[in-house]
């Protein structure tokens, strides 16, 4: 049975307020909490390392799978590996993300590496989110690598939330796209206090008519730091964008490194990148209004990370 903090960590990062409806995987301070496959969905456990492996049957339309991970024990560390192999034709949701409860002086960790093997003329949506909560002096530490492999014809969506709570994050994404496949990625992310993240993107389009848009929005406050690398690689006949938008606040500090790499002729690549601080004007504006300068503070961040 989950306990009440656990399902408070559910609703936090995957909106569950129940027991999910069709293909779940439930993960609390690293045992199995609760699964179901469907008939066109298979979860099974690995059985060489913690994990699972995810299968979708070719030409399963309009199913989800909810694959969320809790902790709440102070100093419990873990790794899981879980692989998903989506069908030909396939239009699913999946749905993770991790949230950590940490009351203690010990630091809580969860590592997850996700591998997406995905069909031809596929369709994926993807939503991770990261959330940390609790009064210890224990950090909440999250480092997932996410490693994507589109098929011919499939595209994949990427939303990827860390907006509270985590102490230390590193995210690692590789992408590998083959003919007329397509990644979106958007990313949203909010550090405070004495916070560190980093993110990394590597994508690789080797397919003609291969496409990738990877969007990155972020605010830091106060003493945090962040760091964005993202990597664009075109072999083929492709396009590229990557971008990151980022908002400064109080003594922080944000590095963004966009990086593109051209080694065909017809592979057309474009990076942007800024960081500033709120623009006067709009909080003054906000102001006259009735707010007061730090609702109108949380009010513009709000609406830039929506």
């Amino acid at each position: 049975m989950l306990t009440e903090i656990q399902k408070q960590l559910l609703k936090e990062i995957a909106d569950l307020h129940k027991v999910p409806e069709g293909a779940y995987n439930i993960r609390a301070n690293g045992e199995a909490a609760g699964r179901n496959s469907t008939a066109n969905i298979e979860i099974s456990s690995k059985t060489d390392k913690p994990g699972i492996d995810i299968r979708i049957k070719p030409g399963t339309k309009n199913e989800n799978v909810h694959i969320p991970v809790v902790l709440s024990e102070s100093g419990l560390k873990e790794v899981v590996y879980n692989d998903f192999f989506i069908g030909d034709d396939c239009d699913v949701v999946i749905v993770a993300g991790c949230g950590i409860s940490n009351c203690g002086d010990q630091d809580s960790a969860h590592d997850g590496v996700h591998c997406f093997y995905v069909g031809k003329n596929a369709r994926v949506k993807y939503v991770e989110k990261h959330y940390g909560e609790g009064t210890g002096r224990g950090k909440r530490i999250m480092n997932p690598r996410t490693e994507v492999y589109i098929g011919e014809g499939s595209s994949v969506e990427m939303e990827m939330v860390q907006i509270k709570g985590v102490d230390d994050t590193k995210r690692e994404t590789i992408a590998k796209l083959e003919k007329d496949a397509r990644l979106v990625v958007h990313e949203r992310l909010l550090t405070h206090g004495d916070q560190r993240a980093e993110s990394g993107y590597t994508v690789e389009l080797n397919g003609d008519n291969s496409s990738a848009d990877v969007v990155s929005r972020s605010v830091a406050k106060e003493r945090s730091w962040q760091l964005y690398r993202s990597r664009i690689v075109g072999n083929a006949l492709s396009n590229g964008h990557t971008e990151c938008d980022a908002i400064i606040m109080d003594e922080a500090k944000v590095l963004a490194i966009p990086e593109l790499e051209a080694n065909n002729l017809d592979s057309a690549l474009v990076h942007e990148a800024a960081i500033g601080k709120i623009a006067g004007d709009q909080i003054i504006k906000l102001m006259t209004l009735g707010l007061t300068e730090e609702e109108a503070e949380e009010q513009i961040v709000n609406g830039f990370l929506r």
